[in-house]
């Protein structure tokens, strides 16, 4: 796919997605997403990739939003499939095996927080701003963010932000639980990227198998304490199991 909306550049080991809208501050639109979800899908089966970041052009906006221009005019079927649309691109993030980092560089609303909300870890610059104002334009969130903020803030905190619509700063998303770690504007990446080191110099297939395991315990169809029985046995026939266990034995760093 020749992308139009973002960029995808592979370095370090990682997959670094930025969306490439600045005039529009990063507003997610179909075609945007179609071409996150063909990135995230290139980065999966590229077996030089370890990890990903996604980020938003410039700095002002990581995304400020879905494209509202799209939802003029259409249908209650039309809007199921929209979002449907976005859930098929957030969950594909969420449970994708290899860890993903949103480098939350400015605003982060709407559907540019669900975004965020689904990748496995959010570091923010120290002037970024996030919120889900849907309420604002008769909406609720459509992207998961009315699932994913609960499950990081609670429901008190999570009512709080979706039925006023505020925006809240880094260090409050930073309090709250939202976001991992708030650093300087031009930190961010570098930060983002250490973070994916340290993960790339651990086991490949126990990252894997943690991701599986951990998001287990958010649905409730799923046995997690079952599953992670399970996984952690599964451990147990890979090669990075023997080689860690040996490099405990010997007393050196593993070699993953």
């Amino acid at each position: 796919m020749n992308y139009q909306n973002i960029t995808l550049e592979i370095k370090n080991r990682t997959a670094l997605v930025t969306i490439n809208r600045e005039s529009k501050l990063n507003a997610l639109n179909r075609d945007t997403i179609a071409e996150l979800k063909d990135a995230v899908n290139q980065a999966e089966t590229d077996e030089s990739v370890k990890g990903l970041i996604l980020t938003g052009a410039g700095q002002k906006a990581f995304v400020a939003g879905a494209d509202i221009q799209e939802f003029l005019g259409k249908s209650k079927e039309e809007a199921q499939a929209m979002s449907q649309l976005g859930h098929d691109l957030m969950n594909k993030i969420a449970n994708l095996s290899k860890p993903v980092i949103a480098a939350i560089n400015g605003f982060a609303l709407g559907g540019g927080l669900e975004l965020a909300l689904c990748c496995h870890i959010r570091i923010a610059a120290a002037s970024a701003k996030m919120g889900l104002p849907e309420v604002s334009l008769g909406l609720i969130p459509g992207y998961g963010g009315t699932q994913r903020l609960t499950d990081l803030v609670g429901k008190g905190k999570a009512l709080e932000m979706i039925l006023t619509g505020d925006m809240v700063d880094a260090q409050d998303a930073y309090q709250w639980g939202v976001v991992n770690k708030v650093v300087e504007l031009y930190e961010l990446e570098e930060t983002a990227q250490n973070i994916l080191d340290k993960i790339y110099s651990r086991s490949a297939s126990a990252v894997s198998a943690a991701i599986l395991a951990i998001n287990a315990s958010l649905d409730r169809n799923v046995d997690g304490y079952g599953l992670e029985i399970r996984t952690f046995a599964e451990c147990f026939g890979s090669e990075d199991f023997t080689e860690g266990l040996s490099a405990f034995t010997e007393k050196r760093k593993p070699r993953f």
